[in-house]
């Protein structure tokens, strides 16, 4: 998941540096497809030579697949178009950290589905809360245009993470990810025949940051979410991704020069530090929590009559 998280980071270069060819549904919906072309070769190349897996990968492809898989698509489909869209309007790191919100939206929307919410996520909420403030509003208390898109991404984001946790201990999860892949890439193709331009010169343009965002951002990234979520839960797995905040600043620093103030980085430092609060206050209650060996043994030890 960390793996995941450092393609995901850095693919946000490839996508701001499509946004100068190509339109943004353009891109997603071209680098989706292509990550489901690659994914699809994989599964192929690496179950060919077993009858039993072939059975069990065509088996795998069935109604409530396919259903499920079409579902995370087109939620992923928004997300990725909002955070796309948005990158026109603001900065890498920006776009990178405000994404990353999605690791205190996916707990407390576990509070909807009567999960317990301790006190390490509500302080990783305000940790979070405030550093959103430096990062993203200036001294004039004006907010960058896209970084609310990037806000909008985080929240529909947070609903795929736990949709993926629900559905990727069901069926195959390779199978899985090819189907949200289509769905998420036809969706935004549709939009881009319907509402951008298609000049193939400027998808040539396009193809390095294509490649880079269909073959690694998707085709590995998004199908390791998949994978690692079968054996995760959601709020764990968001802490983890949620590094994607800072693998975007340093990449936008490395390859296109970008910095930020010393407000905004004080900003990125305190959202870090609400995304790991999130997770390392509960785990730490808890390790204080467990009872010692001598206390467990005590425990099963039964009690002398006077």
């Amino acid at each position: 998941m960390l793996a995941a998280a450092m393609i995901w980071g850095s693919a946000f270069v490839a996508q701001r540096l499509s946004l100068d060819a190509i339109g943004p549904f353009l891109f997603t919906g071209l680098r989706f497809l292509l990550g489901a072309g690659i994914v699809s070769a994989f599964v192929f190349a690496t179950r060919r030579g077993s009858r039993g897996a072939q059975k069990r990968a065509a088996h795998g492809f069935d109604a409530a697949l396919i259903r499920d898989g079409v579902v995370l698509g087109l939620v992923l489909s928004v997300a990725i178009s909002l955070q796309q869209i948005g990158l026109r309007y603001t900065k890498i790191a920006n776009a990178g950290f405000i994404s990353s919100l999605y690791v205190v939206i996916v707990p407390m929307l576990g509070v909807l589905l009567r999960h317990r919410t301790g006190a390490g996520t509500w302080i990783g909420a305000a940790l979070a809360a405030a550093g959103l403030y430096l990062l993203s509003i200036n001294e004039h208390f004006s907010i960058m245009y896209g970084d609310w898109y990037q806000l909008g991404c985080a929240i529909v984001i947070s609903i795929q993470v736990m949709l993926v946790g629900h559905y990727a201990p069901r069926h195959d999860p390779l199978a899985l990810s090819i189907v949200q892949f289509i769905a998420c890439g036809a969706a935004c193709l549709a939009v881009a025949i319907g509402f951008e331009p298609l000049r193939l010169a400027d998808i040539a343009r396009a193809a390095p940051a294509i490649i880079y965002g269909g073959a690694m951002s998707v085709g590995v990234g998004y199908t390791i979410q998949v994978v690692a979520q079968r054996d995760a839960a959601p709020a764990h797995a968001a802490v983890i991704f949620s590094m994607e905040g800072v693998f975007a600043a340093i990449a936008g620093w490395a390859a296109l020069g970008e910095t930020l103030s010393t407000r905004a980085l004080t900003g990125c430092a305190l959202m870090l530090a609400g995304l790991l609060a999130c997770q390392l206050l509960p785990a730490a209650r808890n390790r204080d929590d467990a009872p010692t060996d001598a206390q467990a043994i005590s425990a099963k030890q039964p009690v002398e009559s006077a």
